[in-house]
């Protein structure tokens, strides 16, 4: 063995025994994020929380022609290694070219006009839907699928992957892929001459740009062959989750839309001067898109460090898994504030929830005051505390 080779060896050894020691004797594999989440995170290591605010919508992006994307990967913030987010915005006969994502699931939530989207699954199953303001869509990881404006309006819309890295690592276009493939192959490929092929992109296209796609669907090459669970909900077209004095929450999970085995979306209304109380996500990251208002985010990390961004409509905010944090309206006008969990499933623990499941003689002895006090404090979760408290 090498002098170099006997150096990286025992530098392995001694990472592997660290590991042990810090983990236990187990294996790791590849993408286990029951691992992962062990392991402590540089950006979160340090004696100050870093920031978790990145302005979005002040970002440069992607422009074609009148059609954009703005993305907030641990590029633009890197704290956020969860999730990523991107604001896309569609001219009227553009489309989001058919492609697919390797390493992320894509969640989306639509503010402005209308988008038509199609998909395809494993088993060959294809499905398009239209959506309007207030609707959602999933696609699975790997499940090739394409955007497009639909109507004469612009169209908006968040997409949530459940990965930060996507960007870098995760979108696969049709175009660049068929650019960069033979002829010869592309005509075996398809049975078709190898003329068929010329004039085709060479590189990713990227934004397709063409005619304004007709309002009624047309019929996929194979024929309608549609998959037993839907990609599309429409969410603000049910009730809220919940209504509080201070606001209100519509929420999205597997249990109501249940191909969305790994997000959660959410849409929290505060009233001025409102809070969504202090609280922490036991299972997930929590990913931020301020769609209106001003409001305040609170983040605590342990051993004394606290953090406070202001953010306006069009940031993003970011809260690690298991971090303590809260949202305040801050300005005079209703704040609306989109949410997006890289998990299915919804798990929140509230301050005022963890309070009020414990005996006075504890938060007496906890807090050194006398139990008296805490017999004022709330006896259920808050959840939303109006601008006046609970």
């Amino acid at each position: 063995m090498s002098d170099s080779n006997r150096r990286d060896f025992l530098a392995g050894t001694a990472l592997l025994a660290a590991t042990t020691a810090m983990f236990g004797n187990r294996t790791a594999e590849a993408g286990d994020p029951s691992f992962m989440n062990n392991v402590p995170d540089p950006a979160l290591a340090g004696k100050e929380l870093p920031t978790f605010k990145f302005a979005l919508e002040k970002s440069m992006g992607k422009v074609i022609g009148k059609s954009s994307g703005k993305e907030a990967t641990v590029e633009q913030l890197p704290i956020s290694k969860g999730i990523a987010g991107v604001s896309m915005r569609l001219e009227p006969g553009a489309m989001r070219e058919l492609h697919w994502h390797a390493t992320a699931a894509e969640w989306a939530f639509v503010l402005e006009g209308r988008v038509r989207t199609t998909v395809i699954d494993p088993q060959g199953f294809a499905e398009t839907n239209d959506f309007a303001p207030g609707d959602v869509w999933l696609f699975p990881r790997g499940h090739g699928h394409m955007l497009e404006c639909l109507g004469n309006e612009p169209a908006h819309f968040i997409l949530i992957f459940d990965n930060g890295y996507f960007s870098e690592f995760g979108t696969f276009s049709i175009s660049d892929w068929i650019g960069h493939t033979p002829k010869a192959l592309l005509a075996k490929n398809f049975g078709v001459p190898e003329s068929a092929f010329e004039g085709f992109p060479k590189d990713e296209v990227y934004f397709a740009r063409g005619a304004v796609p007709p309002e009624k669907p047309s019929t996929p090459l194979q024929g309608w062959k549609l998959p037993p669970t839907t990609h599309k909900y429409e969410m603000l077209e049910q009730p809220p989750h919940k209504i509080f004095k201070g606001g209100r929450e519509w929420r999205v999970d597997s249990s109501r839309f249940p191909i969305s085995t790994t997000i959660t979306g959410v849409i929290l209304d505060l009233e001025p001067g409102a809070l969504r109380e202090l609280h922490w996500h036991p299972n997930a990251d929590e990913w931020q898109y301020v769609i209106e208002g001003n409001v305040s985010v609170t983040m605590f990390g342990s051993h004394g460090r606290y953090r406070t961004e202001t953010m306006e409509k069009g940031d993003v905010g970011y809260i690690p898994q298991g971090y303590g944090h809260s949202i305040e309206n801050i300005g005079n006008k209703p704040s609306r504030i989109l949410i997006g969990f890289n998990s299915g499933v919804y798990e929140a623990i509230d301050l005022s929830q963890w309070f009020a499941g414990n005996p006075l003689d504890v938060l007496a002895t906890n807090f050194s005051k006398p139990a008296s006090l805490f017999e004022k404090f709330p006896k259920e979760d808050v959840f939303i505390a109006p601008q006046v408290g609970p």
